[in-house]
C-alpha cells in the first residue's frame, strides 16, 4: 500500500498547533471589531484575471506562482486559487456596491491563500493571512491607523519587538519619470544582472529593487531612491503619514528600498519584521496604498489601502522564541476532567461532565475502565485544571475536586460544583487563590 503524505509545500495543523492560530484569529477578530472593521468572507478561487489585472502580469505572484485550477467553464473563464486576499476583496467591493456605503468600506478577513512557491522555512504553498482593507480613504490618518493596528496586532500575539519598515513609492504623477530613472540607472549594467531581473528591466523596473537575488544588493543598495523624486503631493502625503505615526508613538524605519511585490501599490508601503531578520524573504507582513486598484478591476476612482500579516511567521517567530507560545498551551485543554473510582461506572461521569458542559465549562468524562490512577495520569497529559472524581461521596450528593496545579483536594457538593470550577478557573487566570 502507498503511503500518503500532505502535498510539498503544505503541511497538517495538528491540535496544539491549529489552537495557536485559532488564538491569533481571536486576537485579530476582537482588534479588528475595536478599530470598525467589519468581517468579510471571499471565495478561495477566482476568475484569474482577477488576478491577472489587480495583482500585476509582471509579478512573481502571477509569473511564478499562481495556483491555476485547469478546468474552464462554458463561459469561458480560467480560475485560480487566491494568492493574496486584496483584488478578491475589491473585486466584492465593485460587485456588491460598496462605493454606495459610507466610506470608508473597512473590512477584514482572516484565511488560507495559496501560492506555488518554492517551499522553505516560513513559505509554504497554502498558508494563513490577518488581512485588513479600508477602501474609500485618501489617507493619510488612515495610513497611520492601519500601521499602528499591525504593530498592535504583533504585540498582542506576543511579539514587542517588532519593527516598522516605510516608504513611499510614488503614484501615477511623479512614478514614470523615477522608472526611467532606474531605466537609466540599471542599463549600464545589464550584463551583470541576474536573467530574470535583466528580463523584468523594461517591464517592470521596480521590481529589480524588490530582487531576492543577493546579487542585486550591492547594485540596489547605489539606487536611485524614489524618496528624492516624489512630486509635491505624494510628498506631503509621506510627511503626513510619518508624522500620524509620531503622534501615535509608533516607532518606524524608513526604507528606500522596500516597493513590495505587487503592482496595484502607490504612496505608502510598509513592511513588519523582526529587528535583525530585515532580509529577502523575512517580513511577518506588509501593506500599502492602492488608489488605482479599484478603478483598474473596473469600480469608479477610488482610494484603498490594507496589510496581509502571515499567520504561519508569528507561529514560527513565537515557536523559535519560547516554544510553549507557538502552540497553545491550554486553550484546547478541559478545565475538568471527570473520573471514577469505580471503573465499571462510566454512565455517571459522563452525565456529570455533560451538565458542566451546560453550564458553559469545559470537560471532558473519561470513559476509560482503568483504574484511578490511570485516569489521573490522563488528565495529567491533557493539561487539566481540575479533577472530578466520582466515588462513594456520590451517595451523599458530593464529589471531591482536586485542584493539579495547587496539589489541593476538597469535598464539593454536586449541585455547587460548577460555581466551585468557575470561580477557581478565574483564579487561576488572574493568579490568586480562591475565598
Amino acid at each position: 500500500m502507498p503511503t500518503f503524505r500532505a502535498p510539498r509545500g503544505t503541511r497538517d495543523l495538528l491540535p496544539d498547533e491549529r489552537a495557536a492560530f485559532r488564538r491569533l484569529e481571536s486576537i485579530a477578530s476582537d482588534l479588528a471589531r475595536r478599530y470598525g472593521y467589519r468581517e468579510i468572507e471571499t471565495p478561495i478561487f477566482e476568475d484569474a484575471a482577477v488576478f491577472e489585472r489587480g495583482v500585476g502580469a509582471v509579478t512573481d505572484v502571477v509569473e511564478k506562482e499562481l495556483f491555476r485550477i485547469a478546468r474552464r467553464t462554458e463561459e469561458g473563464e480560467s480560475w485560480a486559487l487566491r494568492p493574496e486576499p486584496t483584488a478578491g476583496i475589491v473585486r466584492a467591493y465593485i460587485e456588491h456596491g460598496m462605493q454606495t456605503w459610507p466610506q470608508p468600506v473597512k473590512l477584514m478577513m482572516t484565511g488560507p491563500m495559496f501560492r506555488h512557491d518554492r517551499p522553505q522555512a516560513g513559505r509554504f504553498r497554502q498558508f494563513w493571512q490577518f488581512d485588513i482593507e479600508a477602501i474609500g480613504d485618501p489617507g493619510p490618518a488612515i495610513d497611520a491607523e492601519i500601521i499602528e493596528l499591525g504593530r498592535t496586532f504583533y504585540r498582542l500575539a506576543g511579539l514587542d519587538d517588532v519593527q516598522v519598515l516605510l516608504n513611499s513609492i510614488g503614484d501615477a504623477a511623479c512614478r514614470p519619470a523615477y522608472v526611467a530613472a532606474l531605466i537609466a540607472y540599471y542599463e549600464p549594467h545589464a550584463a551583470q544582472l541576474p536573467a530574470l531581473e535583466r528580463d523584468r528591466l523594461h517591464r517592470n523596473p521596480l521590481r529589480l529593487l524588490d530582487s531576492k537575488d543577493p546579487a542585486m544588493a550591492e547594485l540596489n543598495g547605489a539606487a536611485p531612491r524614489i524618496t528624492d523624486r516624489l512630486c509635491a503631493p505624494c510628498a506631503a502625503h509621506f510627511q503626513a503619514v510619518q508624522d500620524h505615526l509620531h503622534a501615535l508613538d509608533v516607532g518606524y524605519r524608513l526604507e528606500p528600498g522596500l516597493v513590495r511585490g505587487l503592482d496595484y501599490y502607490t504612496r505608502t508601503a510598509f513592511e513588519f519584521f523582526i529587528p535583525g531578520r530585515e532580509g529577502g524573504q523575512q517580513a511577518l507582513g506588509g501593506g500599502g496604498r492602492y488608489d488605482g486598484l479599484v478603478e483598474l478591476l473596473g469600480g469608479r476612482p477610488t482610494p484603498g489601502i490594507g496589510f496581509g500579516l502571515g499567520l504561519d511567521r508569528i507561529v514560527l517567530a513565537l515557536q523559535a522564541r519560547e516554544p510553549a507560545r507557538g502552540v497553545d498551551a491550554g486553550g484546547a485543554a478541559p478545565v475538568a476532567v471527570v473520573v471514577g473510582a469505580d471503573p465499571e461506572a462510566t454512565a455517571i461521569r459522563l452525565k456529570v461532565a455533560t451538565d458542566l458542559r451546560a453550564a458553559g465549562i469545559a470537560a471532558r468524562a473519561d470513559l476509560s475502565r482503568r483504574k484511578l490512577g490511570k485516569q489521573f495520569e490522563s488528565a495529567a497529559k491533557d493539561r487539566a485544571h481540575f479533577v472530578v472524581i466520582i466515588g462513594d461521596e456520590l451517595a451523599d450528593g458530593n464529589v471531591q475536586l482536586k485542584d493539579l496545579e495547587a496539589g489541593s483536594q476538597q469535598l464539593v457538593a454536586l449541585s455547587d460544583l460548577a460555581r466551585k470550577l468557575v470561580s477557581g478557573e478565574r483564579s487561576h487566570r488572574h493568579g490568586g487563590a480562591d475565598h
